[in-house]
């Protein structure tokens, strides 16, 4: 028992090194990309690795910022700067938005207290991942002008993307080359062979070569230089910004935005999609598990929340539980929670007790590692593998995106729901089934009952049918008949088969029949089904 424990604390050593070797950067950068200190992405990852581990029962997600949530909390920083900024406290945004944090943190716990890790299926999957394409863009429409060394004007992300050509026209040569070496490190190491790809992390990489260029063009001075007959400057504005003690960015939170109604916007949006793009992500991690062991979604909520609140507290960012660390930890041999744990303490230490190292690091460096991120979010890739899935996918995941991108994020999503919602009800979904599906439960013998569903099962009900499920726990054997549905969409076939894949009491099982019946939309195995002439002609087999 002591080696099995020793064996797992070294292994979780080892993970929580090479995690914290990936995430320096990631920290650094999404800190600075939402309008916060670089350093207040670091106190996020620390808290990340201890907070979360007393509540949770996640064992191999890796909490910390995210670049899911620059946007949002990029957008709270500069709504509130433009309604309460002054020139005495140029951090003012800052600090409203740490408020906006704490109170976004306790409702978390709320949620988790609640047990809201089952709203995560109320949203469609199309709109979620519209959104994370909408966000990918919008990280790359402000992160591509920082590799041109050129600050924008704009502010808006098609407004941003337009400004491209001005930034190119307007390039500083040494910093671009910075943010082009860097580019081709962070593309291109992905192609390299696993067993170099173990021992090389591309984010370490790009740090490394790029505080290298960084003494080579000198930046810690002020100076100019010409190139081609034209003079640009140079200096430690192109390098990250952090206190030489670490413990003097601490800051602490103004609640002055919190009683109103941008301050109620921004909490909700804080508080929603956080708490989604947490629930997802600790799902997903789940799947890669080679143990197979299941999060308790709910207290991972509550420790998120816990974190979160904790981390405004002292100016840190909200975290959640990433997918890209995590992916990484199981890779590098974690085995418990611990690995979180240490990949903090690795953090801990290295902003402690060499924060030059970190002052040496170009902006440009983290820039292209964000626009590497903002691509892997909205890689035409993502696109192609929605449209596969369905015609109706396609239309769902662009108005949502669309919709983020000249709206905000709420909007955005919330017509990627309504315009789901209206396809279901031309597919033949009656309105009274959209929030309770229409079922009879049959009990067949004490150990087996049948739930009967009619008309249309969709991510609207999913939440009701599952409460319905619930009713019925106590028999080990249950078979859910969707032979009489007209309707079942994407959302909830990828439900379903996680729900059979699902433990179910010691040796019960759930069954999914009559989707035969069903005719899918598409030759993907989670595709939409229908028994109907379809309403909507779908071009993906073609």
């Amino acid at each position: 028992m002591k080696n099995s424990i020793k064996q797992n604390l070294i292994s979780d050593a080892w993970a929580g090194f090479f995690v914290f070797l990936i995430a320096l950067p990631l920290c650094l950068g999404i800190a600075k990309a939402s309008g916060f200190p670089p350093i207040a992405g670091v106190f996020t990852a620390i808290i990340g690795g201890i907070i979360p581990m007393l509540f949770s029962n996640s064992e191999l997600t890796i909490k910390g910022p995210a670049a899911g949530m620059i946007v949002i909390v990029a957008g709270a920083v500069q709504e509130l700067n433009e309604i309460y900024g002054n020139s005495e406290d140029p951090w003012i945004g800052y600090k409203m938005t740490l408020g906006i944090g704490v109170v976004s943190g306790l409702l978390q716990i709320v949620f988790g207290l609640l047990k809201a890790g089952k709203f995560s299926n109320f949203f469609p999957k199309a709109a979620v991942h519209g959104m994370m394409a909408a966000i990918g863009i919008i990280i790359f429409s402000k992160q591509i002008h920082v590799i041109f060394g050129v600050t924008p004007t704009a502010k808006t992300p098609f407004a941003l993307l337009g400004e491209i050509p001005h930034s190119v026209m307007n390039w500083n040569p040494e910093i671009f080359c910075i943010g082009f070496v860097s580019l081709i490190l962070i593309f291109g190491i992905p192609f390299l062979p696993d067993k170099i790809r173990k021992l090389l992390p591309g984010q370490m990489v790009v740090l490394v070569v790029g505080i290298l260029l960084g003494f080579v063009f000198n930046l810690n001075q002020v100076h100019s230089y010409l190139f081609l007959d034209k003079e640009y400057s140079l200096g430690p504005k192109f390098l990250v910004d952090i206190p030489s003690n670490f413990l003097k960015g601490l800051t602490f939170p103004d609640y002055t935005a919190v009683l109103t109604l941008v301050g109620a916007k921004w909490i909700l949006l804080f508080s929603l999609v956080g708490t989604l793009e947490s629930i997802l992500s600790a799902k997903a991690v789940d799947m890669l598990d080679p143990k197979k062991r299941s999060s308790n979604l709910d207290s991972d909520v509550l420790g998120i929340g816990v974190a979160n609140t904790a981390a405004a507290l002292i100016g840190g960012l909200p975290m959640i539980s990433e997918i890209l660390r995590s992916k990484a930890n199981i890779d590098n041999g974690a085995q418990t929670r611990f690995a979180n744990f240490f990949h903090g303490m690795f953090l801990l230490l290295f902003v402690a007790l060499v924060p030059g190292v970190i002052h040496s690091i170009p902006l440009a460096a983290l820039a292209a590692l964000l626009v590497f991120t903002g691509y892997r979010l909205a890689s035409p890739g993502e696109f192609i593998k929605t449209y596969k899935i369905g015609l109706e996918q396609i239309i769902v995941f662009t108005i949502t995106t669309v919709g983020v991108l000249a709206t905000d994020l709420l909007l955005g999503v919330v017509m990627g729901v309504i315009a789901k919602i209206c396809i279901h009800l031309w597919n033949g979904a009656k309105i009274r089934n959209l929030f309770k599906p229409d079922l009879t439960i049959k009990k067949v013998s004490n150990s087996h009952v049948i739930i009967e569903v009619r008309n249309a099962l969709i991510f609207t009900n999913w939440l009701s049918f599952k409460g319905s499920l619930k009713k019925v726990e106590e028999y080990s054997d249950i078979t859910i008949d969707l032979s009489h549905t007209n309707l079942v969409d994407h959302t909830v076939m990828e439900s379903l088969e996680e729900l059979i894949h699902e433990p179910h009491g010691e040796n019960g099982k759930i069954v999914i029949s009559g989707l035969d019946s069903l005719k899918p939309v598409s030759k993907h195995p989670n595709a939409a089904r229908k028994s109907m002439v379809m309403a909507m002609p779908d071009f993906s087999k073609k």
